[in-house]
């Protein structure tokens, strides 16, 4: 049977074809879809991990005990499991253990771009690089037969561009792999990795990489395609689809398994052609192991080092290098364009978490941020955080910054999955060594940016499961932090008073802001568009500063200032009266509250006038 299916469908598809039991991840962009695929699926658990180690532990764990197991997450998540990657290269397991790394060229959702070739490489682990969802299907399917075949965990790097773009995939059936273990194994020389034992693994990693090589040389993985001999093209992932097209007589040495490379296959190949060029993204990954093996070979001269590839970048650099592309490349063509207004990426209408970056706007305060949807507020009009590196970032770099000796107080912003994910020992360190940083938890009560997630806050599970909601305020305190406030996101007022007495403290302080994400269904039901009473606004421009795309420039202007007064966009507008509450002149008012006042208003108009009648 064959189906469309995303890369990431096809991943899960493939995962659970393989006779998975267990996969853990943690939610980021381009990954995010092949867990919540994949738990749609029986017999299979499935979980959110609070990060990516303790997503890749569980999967080693599962795999120690004999039962098939996933890890998966985006490329800058391997950064998180690097430790638990790299041991579990070591011990391998008594079932396959597979890592999806999905990388991000062209950084559409990532603070960089990184080729997590170079961790398979690293951590001695086989890496396949599927060119499209059939592939992503079958070699998620024959990871796991690799894994066991030579006991190590196995890397599956995609990129954006494999994960959602969609292909036909020839599905089969689910294959039970016997998991007849009852007992966690007992084998110290193999699992507990102290340094005698981790010796004594080293050289075992060391043969099996030998081994897999060796074995790489036949593998279907690896296939030539014999075409002409002037043009020879080795390539991998999604560039194999760009160099078939544009470069349609070439011969072509497409790798499946890119770590470790088939040097014997590679050299009959490269024998063959008169001119032996690499086409990949992002590092010169393989150009570096062909040349290594010492083949003269072309690859970043010609095609670019950072972004995407795509066929028309790969045609314009082919021709500019002299090698035969399917047609010449077109210029393109400046075609004059309507002067359109700019939209830049935004907080969303009512988003719970404008009010807390209003204020520190206002305040002016030093502002170290961390990744999430609430990163947006780095933007103009709010231009309110002054540092982003990488997730549970925020409250380390603010601690660093305070006992560097600064002399403004600095504060921190996390999100509540985020908080789970990597700022609980942040949170501690700050405790511990006394910093008087203050913490904004925005706990918008899910995992906004990847699309709405559970996490530990939530009281649901990836499946669908109640459990228990870990609540933030008992969790921060028995952290060690004495100074907590609990407050509402959208109550302007009460925000500002709680941040005034926790910058007073000086000591280490928190703040939980908690108002569920404007975009959950349950708060999309509850929306009541807000109307601005134009003969009270006078264009103070307020309004406009707190950034809500609701929140429009009128074309009528208030005859004093000469200023555009406000209007809102009733489709967008979420009722969130963040705006009503800041407005100096009281103009803004709930569509229900404005409709009432106008009843009254006409009812009062119809009463018969005293003394008459």
């Amino acid at each position: 049977m064959r189906r469309i299916l995303s890369g990431n469908e096809a991943i899960a598809r493939g995962v659970w074809e393989a006779g998975v039991r267990v996969a853990a991840a943690y939610p980021g962009t381009p990954s995010t879809e092949i867990l919540e695929n994949l738990a749609l699926f029986p017999h299979v658990y499935c979980e959110w991990s609070t990060n990516e180690k303790v997503a890749m532990d569980v999967a080693a764990g599962a795999a120690f005990a004999g039962r098939r197991a996933l890890a998966a997450m985006k490329h800058v998540g391997v950064n998180v499991a690097a430790d638990s990657l790299f041991y579990a290269s070591y011990t391998g397991a008594e079932a396959g253990l597979v890592i999806v790394s999905a990388d991000d060229p062209a950084m559409h959702s990532s603070q960089n771009e990184q080729d997590n070739r170079r961790y398979a490489a690293f951590a001695r682990v086989p890496c396949l690089d599927p060119a499209d969802s059939q592939e992503c299907r079958d070699y998620a399917i024959a990871a796991y037969e690799l894994s066991e075949m030579f006991d190590t965990p196995v890397m599956l790097r995609t990129t954006t561009r494999i994960n959602h773009s969609a292909t036909p995939v020839e599905i089969g059936e689910r294959v039970e792999v016997a998991a007849d273990r009852k007992k966690f194994p007992r084998d110290a020389a193999k699992y507990v990795m102290v340094p005698a034992n981790a010796r004594g693994r080293h050289p075992v990693v060391e043969e099996r990489m030998r081994r897999i090589a060796a074995w790489a040389e036949t593998a279907p993985l690896n296939r030539v395609e014999r075409r002409g001999r002037g043009l020879g093209i080795i390539t991998a992932g999604v560039a194999y689809q760009y160099a078939r097209e544009v470069f349609p007589d070439a011969s072509i040495l497409k790798l499946g398994l890119v770590h470790p490379l088939p040097e014997q296959l590679i050299r009959s190949f490269a024998a063959g052609v008169d001119r032996l060029v690499v086409v990949e993204e992002l590092d010169p990954f393989i150009e570096e192991g062909v040349r290594l093996m010492g083949i003269a070979c072309e690859g970043k001269s010609i095609f670019p080092l950072m972004g995407e590839l795509d066929p028309t970048v790969v045609r314009h650099c082919g021709a500019a290098a002299g090698l035969p592309v399917d047609r010449p490349p077109v210029q393109a063509v400046e075609v004059p364009k309507p002067a359109l207004p700019a939209r830049p990426p935004v907080l969303c209408p009512g988003c719970s978490h404008r009010g807390i970056f209003q204020l520190l706007a206002k305040r002016k305060v030093a502002v170290s941020g961390d990744i999430g949807c609430y990163t947006l507020a780095f933007l103009p009009p709010l231009s309110a955080l002054h540092f982003c590196g990488c997730m549970g970032a925020s409250i380390g770099v603010a601690h660093g910054a305070a006992r560097s000796g600064l002399q403004e107080r600095m504060v921190a912003v996390i999100g509540d999955s985020t908080f789970y994910h990597t700022g609980l020992p942040a949170l501690a360190n700050v405790a511990y060594n006394r910093a008087n940083v203050l913490v904004i938890i925005l706990d918008n009560r899910t995992t906004g940016m990847t699309g709405h997630q559970a996490n530990p806050g939530t009281g649901m599970t990836l499946q669908n499961q109640p459990t228990e909601m870990i609540e933030l305020e008992p969790l921060v305190r028995a952290l060690g932090i004495k100074h907590v406030a609990t407050v509402h996101s959208y109550d302007v007022a009460e925000v500002e008073r709680a941040f005034k007495a926790l910058m007073a403290t000086n000591e280490p302080a928190v703040m939980v802001a908690r108002q569920a994400c404007a975009l959950l269904p349950e708060m999309r039901r509850q929306y009541v568009p807000l109307e601005v009473i134009e003969e009270k606004c006078t264009g103070c421009g307020v309004c406009f500063r707190i950034g809500c795309p609701a929140i429009l420039k009128s074309d009528v202007v208030d005859a004093k200032s000469g200023k555009p007064l406000a209007i809102i966009d009733h489709d967008l507008c979420t009722g969130c009266e963040i705006c009503s509450q800041l407005c100096p002149h009281d103009a803004i008012t709930n569509r229900d509250q404005m409709r009432l006042r106008e009843e009254a208003a006409a009812a009062e108009c119809s009463l018969p006038t005293p003394g008459r009648g």
